[in-house]
């Protein structure tokens, strides 16, 4: 078992950018992935399993919906303090910060602000501490990038509708609680609807063969003429604007993650590149080898002001989703970019399960395309520049 001698890049001093409870909560979190995350996570990974027994510590670390009211069992921070969580959390794996966004993001945030009183103090609470796990029903075998096509709809039974459809690649779904489904209701409109495990005609398969998010569970939501009372529909959500709300605000905490994945495999290449000696000396004193060092040192420094800049635009409520689709996209190609670099500066060592590398290189794969894939993201960007729509 390796140590974890990670030690965050801050090239520009941005440290003085933040508050001393931003600086205590990413300490606070950093400290539980090394013991928590970083022992175990390799050889999940290699056994395509999800570490379920810490689920209570993201809970006892506040990593579920931190910045929901205190009074709903959330932490009550800001979002910088969300975006360094993350960031620590897929440092130590992209499937461990995946979870932790599908709940806090995309199921504990939509409950809050489209759900009722009664929804919020039933559901909030246990999912804060992990008691209850939820996922995020949107993507359908037929229609990703376009969710506007979706398939699922229900029909109305009284105090009850009828579900019907299915949805795909679908994080937590193998071990979740409760489903937060988008289907189309009688008349067209889309509407978010809590599905509770063990309502008949509601699976969750698992997804197998993965080479990405390996320590990630990822399934399938199987609905079968499932009966949901109308209690479990959010009274607040119409339209597809509610569940582009709900990306919109997973999509700012992966900016923030996938640079710490950038940032934990600078730091492995660093350090390996002053340790490896050939032809008489550490490689880090080769051209370029410090070509590549210096790049990425770059790159993570730009996107580490970007993410910053952005969580001063979202605790000001100024942010908006075509910035925050700019920062995931960034984030992900810098992360992608440095991951191979940091792979080549290690040799053959690089795809070794002794360093954290090609796993997140492969984990990058994933975070690339999900939540948006790269082209939408910069096409999104493209419209809002030039008043354009590209994807019609």
């Amino acid at each position: 078992m390796h140590q974890d001698l990670f030690q965050s890049p801050d090239y520009y001093q941005l440290d003085e950018l933040l508050t001393e409870e931003h600086q205590l909560v990413r300490a606070s979190v950093r400290e539980w992935v090394k013991k928590a995350v970083t022992p175990v996570i390799d050889d999940y990974c290699q056994r395509a399993a999800f570490p379920e027994h810490i689920l209570p510590g993201l809970g006892q670390q506040g990593c579920f919906g931190p910045t929901l009211p205190v009074e709903y069992g959330g932490g009550g921070l800001d979002y910088i303090s969300y975006g360094l969580m993350m960031q620590e959390l897929e440092r130590g794996d992209s499937g461990v910060r995946s979870t932790a966004s599908v709940q806090g993001s995309l199921v504990m945030h939509p409950i809050f602000t489209y759900g009722s009183e009664e929804q919020k103090r039933r559901f909030l609470p246990k999912m804060a501490t992990g008691e209850i796990m939820g996922c995020f029903g949107l993507t359908e075998p037929d229609f990703g990038s376009n969710p506007a096509g979706m398939l699922t709809y229900f029909d109305d039974d009284g105090d009850h509708i009828l579900l019907n459809g299915a949805k795909m690649w679908i994080s937590n779904a193998p071990f979740a609680h409760i489903a937060l489904v988008w289907a189309k209701d009688p008349a067209g409109k889309v509407r978010g609807v809590i599905v509770e495990r063990g309502m008949e005609g509601f699976s969750t398969p698992e997804t197998r063969n993965k080479w990405s998010l390996r320590a990630s569970a990822t399934g399938e939501l199987v609905l079968d003429n499932v009966r949901v009372p109308k209690s479990n529909i959010l009274p607040g959500a119409s339209g597809l604007k509610a569940p582009l709300s709900c990306l919109s605000s997973a999509r700012y905490g992966i900016a923030w993650g996938a640079i710490g994945a950038a940032m934990d495999c600078y730091d492995t290449a660093l350090r390996y590149s002053k340790e490896r000696v050939q032809f008489g000396k550490p490689i880090g004193g080769f051209q370029l080898i410090q070509k590549k060092l210096a790049e990425m040192i770059t790159e993570i420094t730009k996107a580490q002001l970007l993410n910053w800049r952005l969580g001063v635009l979202k605790n000001n409520n100024k942010a908006t989703p075509e910035q925050i689709s700019m920062a995931k996209r960034n984030a992900c190609e810098t992360a992608s970019h440095i991951a191979r670099e940091a792979r080549q500066i290690l040799g053959a060592m690089g795809i070794s399960g002794e360093y954290p590398i090609m796993r997140h290189m492969m984990n990058l794969e994933s975070v690339l395309t999900y939540e948006g894939t790269h082209e939408i993201h910069l096409l999104i960007t493209g419209m809002d520049i030039t008043g354009q729509n590209a994807f019609s």
